[in-house]
This record gives C-alpha cells, structure tokens and sequence, in this order.
C-alpha cells in the first residue's frame, strides 16, 4: 500500500490530505485545516499529526501562469519539444522575462477545432518562488509540486461525450475546461475567498472565525424562495459581491466555448458555503451545476461528506503523488540524495536492533564479505564523481567570469550610449506633451456633450415606467445612475412580498434588462425592510 501527503498551502491556512492506495482502492486516512502565522511550525505539526514522515509530500504550485501554443500533430517528438520551447522564449523575449529564471512543464492535448494540430498547455512559474516553498519544509522532504488546476481533474469521473468546467474557488479561482476527457484550457480569476476572508476577518479579527462564518452562511436564492434571518444577512454584503464577479467571469468562459459546456463542478472553500450550487444554476439554466464530491468517497462513509469536499484541493494533489492525473507536470526537480537507492541512505557504522533485519552495520575489522565491498565500490564511485564534478564546475566557473567580464564593458558602453538617446529622448517628448494635453482635453469634451445628448431623455422616461409599475406601500428612497446605463434603486416597504413583487415588475415589464437586474436580499430595520436593485438601462428602450 502506497500513501501520499497532500498539502495545498494559502497565505494564513494549510489543508491537508492524507490518501493511500491499495491496487484500485483509495482511502482517505486523515485530513484537515490548520491556521498559522509560521508555515515550518504548521507543516511539522501536520507531519507529526498524520505520521506522515517517511511517505511523499505534493504541494501546490503558486503564481504560476499559463500559455497556450498550437503545432501541427505531424511533428516528431524531438522537434515538437524544440518547437514548443521556442514559441515559449519568443513569448518571454516579448514580454521581457528572463527564460532562465522560470520553471516551466507542459501538457499536450489534440485540438478541437483543426484535428490535425495539437494544443502544448504551457505552465510557468518563477524559480525563486518554488526555492522559497521548499525550504520552508525544514527537513520535511517535497517530492512533488504540481498545477492544482490540473490535479483537480483527478477528483471526479467524465464522459467522453460531456464537456465539464471545474471552478475551484480557492484563494483565487481558477477553472479547468475538460472535453472529451481531456483537460483543454485552464483560466485564472482574480477574485477568489481571499477577498472574502480578508474582508470578514476585519470586522472580526479572526481569520480562522471568518473561515466558519463562510461555512455557515446560506446564500438566498429566488427559486429556494428561502428567508433568511436579519442575524445570517450580516456578512452577505461581503460574500455576494466576489461571487457575483466569480459568477460573470464562468459566464464568460462558458460563452467564449468552443463547444458546449455540459457540466459545472464546484469546489475548494468557496463550496463551504451552503447553496452556491443553487447560485451557479440560477445563472446557467442549461448546464448542470454541482458540487464536486470525490468519486471513491461513498455517501454512507460515517464521516459528513462535506468534510471531505472542504479538503478537496489537498486530495488532489495527494493522488497526484500517487500517480494519477497528467504526467510529467512535477516541477520539483528530484535531488542527489533523490536518486540515491534506500540503503545507500541509511546510517551506517550504527548498532543493528536485536532480531531486527531492517539495518545493517558496517565493521571495518577483519575481512570484507560480498556486500561491504560493493558497498565500498560505489562509495569510492560516488566521491570520485563529487571530484570530478567539482574541477568541471571550477573550470565552467572560470570560463563564465571571464565571459560575464567581457558582458560588462560591452553593458558600460551599451549604457552610455543609451544616456545620449535618452537626453534626445527628452528633449522629443517635451515637446508633443503640450499637443497630447491638447488632444485629450478636446476629446474629454466631445466625449461629456456626446454622453449629455444621449442621456438627456433617459432618467424622465425611466421615473415614467416606474411609476406606472411601483405597487401601492412600497417607497422609492432613491434612483441613483452610477455609471454608464447601470442604474441602482434604493426601494423600503414593510412586507418582502411588496419588494418581491416590485423587482419582478422591473423584470417583467423590461425597465431594466432582465439578465443584468440583481438585488440584495433585503436588511430589516425598525419595522421597514430596505432592499437595493441594480441592473442595465435596456439599450433598445431607453436609447
């Protein structure tokens, strides 16, 4: 049986998995969350925790990014990799980065539109990141850090006919498109529950009791028809807002397809929170939007399921080290001692236990048996490579100093040179800053009468259909047009049904667009219930 310890890592809290397997049986034996201000204390602490001190460790990857490039299927293997690696240097060279301070793998998959290429999944992150991470694991040895976004996809069992999105709403949200059983295009967003916990964790100081206010939040929905204590609204105005941005960027990705999607899973913390899948699938009427839920993981286990999905993204990676999922996306470079056989690891020269056949010792005195001198053959094999290796690295180190000499006197001539084009430079842009100052003041201007003669008829004519519409105990407190054609109403009555039935108003009778019309869930104060709608003038109506 082989186990593995997965750990995804977030600013201020660890989840942890720890997941064995045994031929195709996988099995859960230990997981969790813990908070922390020193990350080496945390991991050693879930080290000792789940007795994880001799079984491989998976991490995540972070600020990692990712690229797309396309080649013709017909390429051999060695000039596709030269291919890739190339179209990847003129990206760097365009976007000036240094290619040698990026770690970098990819992935290849067949592309949907021309069958006849295929699509090389580029991921890169920066080297000094993924130095920093591993040592913090003081002694506490990684043997694999991959893409969470991919090793998602270990978590849940596809069709081939069905096209899935995986939303995983961790610290940022990333979302992984799978079709035809393949990963095609993962997207980064930037909202994601940092956002959440941040904003909870000041009202509360507590980052931990942030974590259990988003898990114990239920979100309103219309079709639920649910009504929600004053008490449980409280932190809605934190939580609603970053998942209403999540909501239209998925949107987005689903639109931008080139097939259709036929599947929505989500997870990571953001599925803790009770009723976001109801959320998604008020906004993506045909697709099947769900919580992804292990699939080895059955529903009659005694522990609450849901405990399980809250450490999905640490599973994932658990299974990735046991070698499930894409291959060779490991960027954790194996080191010397890596590839050293077990027992050329062990101490030797050390007391054997009694009737323990485990270790062995290694006597200098009397005569060497068949073992020792093997063992001495390749420890003479090992110290002559260190030798040999250390005079090739001298004479590199002598031939690069000589050549980084040689790059600065180029660099001082290159750098006065340059000082002279930056001087005429100046000298060029003082005198366009005056007509680009020109240029864009008349530009604001024409922009500002444009806007003003566009929207000169627009606000009476809205106030006329609201007020054909608005029902009898229901009070306007304010209509505000923040920007552009948003508008957002401040409305109060002492009955939610009146404020229900005036948003649905506004939706019927297309005063607002009705895919853009949102509101809040309503907060009760001194007998009045207050509710802000928002939504987009209909250009065809108003405009």
């Amino acid at each position: 049986m082989s186990s593995c310890l997965g750990l995804y890592i977030e600013e201020n809290l660890i989840k942890y998995a720890k997941v064995s397997k045994e031929k195709d049986l996988i099995k859960v034996e230990s997981f969790g969350i813990k908070f922390y201000d020193r990350i080496g204390e945390a991991i050693d602490q879930i080290v000792a925790e789940t007795f994880s001190y001799k079984i491989p460790i998976t991490i995540n990857l972070s600020e990692e990014t990712y690229q797309y490039f396309y080649f013709f299927s017909l390429l051999n293997k060695n000039d596709l990799k030269k291919a890739i690696e190339t179209e990847f240097e003129s990206y760097c060279h365009d976007k000036g980065f240094n290619r040698n301070a990026l770690e970098t793998r990819y992935a290849l998959v067949e592309d949907i539109q021309e069958k006849e290429k295929i699509k090389a999944i580029y991921i890169s992150t920066s080297k000094t990141q993924i130095n920093s991470r591993i040592q913090e694991f003081n002694n506490n040895s990684i043997s694999n850090i991959t893409s969470l976004p991919l090793a998602i996809t270990n978590l849940a069992e596809y069709s081939s006919k069905e096209n899935v999105l995986i939303v995983n709403i961790e610290e940022n949200t990333t979302v992984t498109t799978i079709m035809d059983n393949r990963v095609y295009n993962i997207d980064k967003i930037e909202q994601g529950t940092k956002t959440i916990l941040d904003s909870i964790n000041e009202k509360e100081n507590s980052y931990s009791k942030a974590y259990e206010i988003c898990k114990n939040t239920t979100i309103y929905t219309m079709e639920g028809k649910e009504i929600l204590e004053e008490e449980e609204n409280v932190y809605l105005e934190d939580i609603m807002p970053t998942l209403y941005q999540i909501v239209q960027s998925v949107q987005e990705i689903v639109n931008n397809s080139l097939e259709n999607i036929d599947r929505i899973y989500i997870t990571g913390t953001g599925a803790v929170i009770n009723n976001i899948d109801l959320y998604f699938q008020e906004y993506f009427k045909n697709v099947k939007c769900s919580i992804l839920k292990p699939y080895f993981i059955s529903e009659t286990v005694k522990i609450n399921i849901r405990d399980y999905i809250e450490v999905n993204s640490a599973i994932a990676l658990a299974m990735q080290g046991l070698g499930y999922g894409i291959r060779n996306i490991n960027f954790k470079k194996p080191s010397f001692s890596d590839n050293l056989p077990d027992w050329l690891t062990m101490e030797i020269g050390t007391k054997t236990k009694k009737n323990s056949k485990s270790n062995f010792s290694f006597d200098l005195k009397g005569t060497f048996d068949t073992t020792e001198r093997w063992l001495l053959r390749t420890i003479i094999t090992v110290f002559s490579f260190i030798i040999i290796y250390s005079a090739i690295t001298m004479f590199l180190k002598i031939q690069t100093d000589n050549k980084l000499t040689e790059v600065a006197q180029v660099r001082d001539h290159t750098e006065s040179q340059m000082a002279l084009v930056d001087k005429d430079s100046q000298t060029l842009n003082n005198k366009t800053t005056d007509y680009q100052k020109m240029t864009e003041n008349l530009k604001s201007y024409s922009n500002s009468l444009s806007e003003n003669a566009r929207n000169k008829n627009v606000i009476p004519k809205l106030l006329s259909e609201i007020m054909y519409t608005i029902p009898e105990g229901v009070t306007i407190t304010s209509i505000e047009n923040t920007t552009d054609r948003h508008i957002v109403i401040n409305a109060q009555a002492e009955k939610y049904e009146l404020l229900g039935y005036f948003k649905g108003n506004i939706i019927t009778e297309g005063i607002l667009s009705p895919s853009t019309v949102i509101s809040t869930s309503g907060i009760k104060q001194d007998g009045v219930i207050k509710i802000v709608i928002e939504g987009d003038l209909p250009w065809e109506k108003y405009y």
